[in-house]
C-alpha cells in the first residue's frame, strides 16, 4: 500500500487519471470508487439469489423428496456450518491473496456449488450441495468489507457497505420473480443451473475492472488522495491468535452472534411462514417477498447514510454508528407480534420494517472492523464475526425446525427477533464503550 498522497490544489481545473489521461473530474474527489461499490453490489445480489432458491422451493422439494421439517432444518444447518467454517478460512485467504483474486475464487466455487443442486437426487446429495454452497458464499462479506476499506475513507464506509449489502435484498427480490417462472416452465433443477451460471458473467466484469486504487488507471490523483485521507496504516495481516486478544474483535463477534440468526430466519423461513399462514401458492409468494426485500434495501442504504450524515454534522464515529444501530433496534420491535396479525399485507409490512431495520443495523455493524482494524486484517475480523453469526444461526435453525415440528407456531422465533438487536448493541457497548482503532505494536 502506498503512502498517502497529498491532495492537489483545489484550483486544479482538470484531474488526470493514474495513467496521466484527463478524467474530466473537477470535484474534490472523483467517483470511480462507486463503480467498485456497484461491482460489490451485484456480487452480493448474485450471492443471495443462489441462497434464496432453497427457501422458495421448500414446498416443491418437500413434496418430491418427502422431507420433514427437521430434514429441512438440517439442510439449513449444513449450509450454515460450512458457511461458518468458510468465513474464518476464506476471510484469511482473502487477506493473503488480495481482494481481486480472493473474491474471484470464491465466486467460481459457490457458482459451481449452486449448479450442483440440480444433480442431487436425495437428502444426502442436497446436504453436500448446501455445504459446498455455504463454504463458497462465505467469501462475499469479508471480500466486500475489505474492498470498502481499500476504496473508501471512513466517513463513507457505512454508506458504501449499506449499498453493497443492499444487494442481499435485490437478490432476494429477484429470486421470487425468477425461480417460480423457471420452475413452472423448465423444472426446479434449471433454477439452480441458470442462476448459478450468472456468477461467471459477473466474474468477467470483476477481473476486467477491479484493481487496488493505487494501481487503477481510472482513479485520479485527487480521488486517491481522498480515499487515503484517513491516517494511513501499513501493518501486515494480524495473526488470528493476536486478533482474538483484542476486545474490538469480540465486540464484532458478539454483534454478529446475536443479530445474524434473525436474518437467517427471515431468509429461510419467511416464505414458509407466509405460505402456511395465508395459504399462498408458489406463484403468489413473489409479491409479498419482493415487498419485504425492497423495503429492506431502503433500510440498508438508509442505515449506511445516517451515520455519514451524523459524522458530517460533527458526531464522532462512535456516536454516529451506535445511534444509527439504536434507531434500527427500535424499528424491529413490532415483528414480535407478526404471528398474531390476521392480514397478509399487515404481516408483510411488519416483517418488512424488521428486515429493513436489520439491514440498517448490519450496514453499521459490518463497518466496525474497518473502523477499528488495519485494512490488511479487516477481512480476517469480518470472517471471525461471520463464522460466529453463522454458528449461532445454525443452532437457531435447529430450534426453529423442532419448534415448528412440535408446535406448528412461529411465535417464539418472532419474539426473539424483536429483542435481539437491543441485546446485540448492549453487548457491543459493554465491550467497546468507545470505537477506536487498535494499537498495533
Amino acid at each position: 500500500m502506498s503512502s498517502t498522497i497529498a491532495p492537489h490544489s483545489s484550483s486544479t481545473p482538470l484531474e488526470t487519471d493514474r495513467g496521466g489521461r484527463a478524467s474530466g473530474w473537477s470535484a474534490a474527489a472523483g467517483h470511480f470508487r462507486w463503480v467498485i461499490c456497484a461491482l460489490l453490489f451485484f456480487g452480493t445480489t448474485k450471492n443471495y439469489m443462489d441462497r434464496q432458491i432453497l427457501g422458495l422451493l421448500k414446498h416443491t422439494l418437500q413434496s418430491e423428496f418427502h422431507w420433514t421439517e427437521v430434514d429441512y432444518s438440517n439442510l439449513v444447518v449444513a449450509f450454515q456450518l460450512a458457511y461458518a467454517c468458510g468465513m474464518v478460512v476464506v476471510g484469511r485467504v482473502i487477506d493473503r491473496l488480495g481482494t481481486r483474486l480472493g473474491y474471484a475464487i470464491t465466486m467460481v466455487f459457490w457458482s459451481i456449488a449452486s449448479m450442483s443442486h440440480a444433480f442431487a437426487g436425495s437428502l444426502t446429495g442436497f446436504l453436500a450441495a448446501r455445504a459446498a454452497l455455504g463454504f463458497g458464499e462465505s467469501g462475499v462479506i469479508p471480500a466486500g468489507v475489505k474492498s470498502v476499506a481499500e476504496w473508501f475513507p471512513k466517513k463513507e464506509r457505512a454508506l458504501a457497505t449499506g449499498i453493497f449489502n443492499s444487494g442481499t435484498n435485490i437478490g432476494a427480490v429477484l429470486a421470487p420473480l425468477i425461480i417460480p417462472w423457471i420452475t413452472i416452465h423448465l423444472g426446479w433443477r434449471w433454477s439452480f443451473i441458470l442462476v448459478g451460471a450468472i456468477g461467471f458473467l459477473w466474474l468477467a466484469f470483476w477481473l476486467l475492472i477491479y484493481r487496488s486504487p493505487e494501481a487503477h488507471p481510472g482513479v485520479s490523483a485527487r480521488e486517491l488522495a481522498y480515499i487515503r485521507s484517513d491516517p494511513g496504516d501499513f501493518s501486515p495481516p494480524i495473526p488470528w491468535k493476536t486478533l482474538l486478544r483484542y476486545r474490538q474483535t469480540w465486540s464484532f463477534i458478539a454483534g454478529k452472534t446475536l443479530s445474524d440468526p434473525v436474518w437467517w430466519f427471515y431468509l429461510f423461513w419467511a416464505p414458509d411462514f407466509l405460505q402456511r399462514k395465508f395459504a399462498l401458492s408458489l406463484g403468489q409468494i413473489a409479491a409479498p417477498l419482493m415487498t419485504i426485500y425492497i423495503l429492506a434495501d431502503i433500510g440498508s442504504i438508509g442505515g449506511g447514510w445516517l451515520p455519514s450524515l451524523l459524522i458530517r454534522r460533527g458526531a464522532t464515529v462512535n456516536a454516529a454508528r451506535k445511534r444509527a444501530m439504536l434507531a434500527c433496534a427500535f424499528c424491529v420491535i413490532p415483528v414480535a407480534f407478526a404471528n398474531h396479525v390476521s392480514g397478509l399485507w399487515s404481516a408483510v409490512l411488519i416483517i418488512s420494517l424488521a428486515a429493513s431495520a436489520h439491514q440498517g443495523f448490519s450496514a453499521n455493524l459490518l463497518t466496525l472492523p474497518s473502523d477499528m482494524f488495519p485494512a490488511a486484517s479487516v477481512a480476517s475480523v469480518a470472517g471471525l464475526g461471520g463464522m460466529a453469526g453463522a454458528m449461532s444461526g445454525m443452532f437457531a435453525a435447529k430450534i426453529i425446525g423442532y419448534a415448528l415440528q412440535w408446535t406448528g407456531s412461529y411465535q417464539i422465533p418472532f419474539l426473539i427477533a424483536g429483542a435481539a438487536y437491543f441485546v446485540a448493541l448492549g453487548a457491543i457497548q459493554l465491550i467497546v464503550p468507545k470505537l477506536e482503532p487498535i494499537s498495533v505494536t
